[in-house]
């Protein structure tokens, strides 16, 4: 694979990150949901049963396991408000190699408690200030900088999903018509999109994201790749999600290969977290539930007789929170 972010990752980028990354990350289930509308049928894809409860397990060992042995001995330094965190530090310990991550102040206590129990160190920055920060980090220790979207390796990782997405629905003699996605910083659905484009190519990939961070959405209908005032984003109760723009990779493949980006309010994001647990029995943060929210809340908007993948993104929610959510 290129380093060079003027090319989109490809399939055989997405396809040798699967046999990277296999025997640590796991393949989740394409789960049917029998509440789901049966003139829309809907089906999950449940990444939130990943060891570290989200997606970013794939990412983030692509990534480390391209690293030359040098690369690894000096370790690696990643920005993130949880799951990306939890990712890396799990990898790297899987590895062995030193792990820095920078969490951005403000974030979900127990992502960054999760994230300290792997063994990384953490370093609390501003949010205004999380990338520019890991960046200086890395470079003072001498460290490579694991971004949680805008890499190539980390995209091809996170594309493994819909790898196995195409696999299972084949299984399963599933015809996927439609693939939603939660959108932050990209890289998922830049990744799920280049798989896709080969797999099966005929499928709409659409993104969602929360009202209150649809810095993606504004960017794709206008063509100009747009940031919000984090002010603005860290006001969704979708922490995951809360990324002031997508990456300028991430938003060359949104550009070619994604077909439109929905965007939920709160309350539908909530609904949805409910739904998950009452009616799939899954545990799941908002973030982890925006793509259901986007199936639910723009239901009517939906062509009937196609089918639609929801991917599940992720499951790590502060226990009080979801308490309050299920209430």
């Amino acid at each position: 694979m290129t380093d060079r972010t003027t090319e989109l990752v490809g399939y055989p980028d997405v396809a040798a990150a699967a046999g990277r990354i296999a025997g640590i990350a796991v393949r989740t289930p394409l789960l049917p949901c029998p509440w789901a509308d049966p003139d829309r049928p809907l089906w999950i894809k449940a990444e939130c049963l990943q060891p570290t409860g989200a997606f970013k397990i794939r990412g983030a060992v692509n990534a480390l396991a391209c690293l030359s042995p040098e690369q690894r001995e000096r370790g690696v330094v990643a920005v993130s408000s949880g799951n990306h965190a939890q990712a890396v530090a799990y990898a790297a310990a899987r590895f062995g190699i030193p792990a820095l991550i920078a969490i951005p102040e403000g974030s979900a206590p127990n992502k960054v408690a999760a994230t300290e129990a792997l063994g990384a160190e953490v370093v609390r920055v501003p949010a205004a200030e999380r990338e520019q920060a890991a960046r200086s980090l890395a470079a003072e220790r001498g460290r490579t900088l694991v971004h949680p979207f805008d890499d190539p390796r980390v995209i091809a990782g996170q594309g493994t999903v819909g790898m196995e997405i195409a696999a299972q629905a084949a299984e399963q003699g599933v015809t996927v018509d439609t693939v939603l996605v939660p959108v932050g910083g990209g890289g998922l659905i830049s990744g799920i999109a280049a798989a896709l484009d080969e797999l099966i190519p005929e499928a709409t990939v659409l993104g969602v994201e929360p009202e209150f961070a649809a810095d993606a959405q504004q960017s794709l209908r206008t063509g100009t790749r747009t940031a919000w005032p984090v002010e603005d984003t860290w006001r969704t109760i979708a922490d995951a999600l809360r990324a002031s723009s997508v990456g300028e990779l991430t938003w060359r493949h949104i550009q070619a290969l994604v077909d439109d980006i929905l965007a939920v309010p709160e309350d539908a994001i909530r609904f949805a977290v409910r739904v998950l647990a009452f009616q799939s029995h899954l545990v799941v943060e908002p973030g982890g539930a925006t793509a259901v929210a986007g199936y639910l809340a723009h239901r009517a908007e939906l062509p009937p007789g196609r089918t639609y993948v929801a991917v599940v993104s992720g499951g790590n929610v502060d226990a009080d929170i979801y308490l309050d959510l299920l209430d």
